[in-house]
């Protein structure tokens, strides 16, 4: 089973990239290919045989992620599965590639595999990063209903057959959006507690357009993905989440702003899943209200 790796980067952490880099370089196996995709800067300092992708200008996450999956052939098809990694990840273990390698193999039916995410120095996962509702213990691996956008291998005839990332949520939920078309589709996803990437803790409300994007990109997450009576019903659970959380008034405007935007705003096609998914998925532990 052939393995790639695509990541991105915006130039402004040269050496945790190349650790990275290193990490995926000692990968038990066959070699991994890698493909760097520079969104919006020149990728310098890598080792030969890794190829790079210079983009004029920033793509976003999801954006820049399918520029590189299209290096390895159109929907990857070059590779049997693609994992992509935050450009300040680390993998910590050797065996990651083959644990991934006999994941896809064992089981025709998986899709996604969602790693573990650590704390480099404390070695503790956040229950942010562990996707599902009980997330109370993050080393049981079960099975979930989306993934970590930097830290997970997908199965190429997945790409193939649903599609890539939505290049129109540029950050944030762009994850589950294609995480409901691979399980609509029958596909399976896992969250393995085994298969680890280091990655510095830090909130997510660092970037600038976080609460913008994120409530934005919610309701186009719905609008495109959801049956019409659930759409109402997932937003509005998501509206006293928020609420409940108490944000400070700056990034509540920016919330509700991108809450706005969200509805006034082109959201791609869609593409409502099928009943029988919303079941899945609550069967699952998560039905598409939360």
């Amino acid at each position: 089973m052939k393995l790639g790796a695509v990541i991105i980067t915006m130039g402004n952490r040269p050496d945790d990239l190349r650790a990275l880099l290193d990490s995926v370089a000692k990968q038990q196996g066959d070699p991994v290919e890698v493909v760097v995709v520079g969104n919006g800067a020149p990728v310098t300092g890598v080792p030969d045989g890794v190829r790079t992708v210079d983009l004029p200008e920033n793509l976003g996450i999801p954006g820049g992620r399918n520029v590189g999956i299209e290096a390895f052939g159109p929907a990857g098809g070059d590779v049997d599965v693609l994992l992509f990694l935050d450009d300040d990840g680390l993998l910590p273990n050797t065996d990651t590639a083959e644990l991934v390698r006999r994941a896809f193999a064992e089981d025709p039916g998986l899709g996604i595999v969602s790693f573990r995410i650590a704390d480099p120095e404390t070695g503790l996962t956040q229950r942010r990063h562990v996707p599902r509702l009980r997330a109370s213990d993050p080393m049981r691996s079960s099975r979930v209903t989306t993934f970590l956008g930097g830290a997970n291998a997908v199965r190429t005839k997945v790409l193939a057959q649903v599609g890539a990332l939505p290049d129109e949520f540029f950050y944030a939920h762009e994850e589950t959006d294609l995480a409901w078309r691979a399980l609509d589709a029958g596909w399976m996803i896992d969250y393995r507690s085994d298969m680890v990437l280091f990655h510095p803790t830090m909130p997510p409300s660092r970037h600038a357009v976080y609460h913008r994007m994120v409530a934005r990109n919610r309701v186009w997450l719905a609008r495109r993905n959801l049956p019409v009576p659930l759409v109402p019903v997932y937003l509005g659970v998501w509206i006293v989440l928020t609420l409940l959380r108490r944000p400070t008034v700056v990034a509540l405007k920016a919330w509700f702003a991108g809450f706005r935007e969200g509805w006034t705003t082109p959201c791609g096609p869609r593409r409502p899943m099928k009943w029988r998914t919303v079941w899945r998925l609550t069967r699952l532990g998560r039905p598409p209200v939360v």
